[in-house]
């Protein structure tokens, strides 16, 4: 038995070799070249904004489209979910709305249909940032009440469609994924 597992370990070692205490590390005056080389390989990677990445980012931005009405159709003082997709501007904006509407009494009923239309309209690089402005058509139902329930807009039976565009900007050196809604055009 002894010898099959000094045979096993020989065999092991031999295909997995041995600490030699290099283990991967380069010498510190390459350290700097290969982190810039890995920088740029990274940068070049995020600024490939082709076909794929477009299909992708559209699919993304449906989603972040629906999230942020929903999020903005809660009777909340505050958005919740949708937070981590806006900018503090549009953020604080969105709350301000928000808070306007509950202290006239008012509440929202707004259900979200789908999106109909969502297209790159522009993207454009500044420095490290890319911005992406989307053209969305979508469809819901929506009507705000006041505090008798009585209908101040909208119409509860009928479905509406908006058009709204977007824009998304994202830091292509940040390693974080996420986009965020930057401004709403009119």
């Amino acid at each position: 038995m002894a010898m099959i597992a000094g045979f096993i370990f020989l065999r092991l070692r031999g295909i997995l070799g041995k600490r030699t205490g290099f283990e991967g590390k380069a010498p510190p005056q390459f350290q700097e070249v290969l982190k810039k080389v890995q920088l740029e390989k990274n940068i070049k990677k995020n600024q490939n904004f082709d076909e794929k990445a477009k299909k992708e980012f559209l699919s993304g931005a449906k989603i972040a489209y629906e999230t942020i009405i929903t999020d903005f159709s809660d009777n909340d003082n505050k958005l919740t979910t949708s937070k981590p997709l806006l900018s503090s501007k549009i953020y604080d904006q969105f709350n301000e709305a928000l808070k306007e509407r509950n202290s006239k009494g008012h509440y929202a009923e707004i259900t979200f249909i789908g999106v109909d239309t969502a297209t790159i309209k522009e993207h454009k690089k500044l420095n490290s940032i890319l911005q992406v402005t989307v053209d969305f058509v979508g469809e819901v139902i929506t009507c705000i009440r006041d505090k008798e329930k009585k209908i101040i807009s909208g119409d509860p039976e009928k479905i509406k469609k908006i058009y709204d565009t977007w824009v998304f900007s994202r830091d292509m050196k940040s390693n974080n994924p996420n986009w965020q809604l930057v401004d709403i055009l009119t």
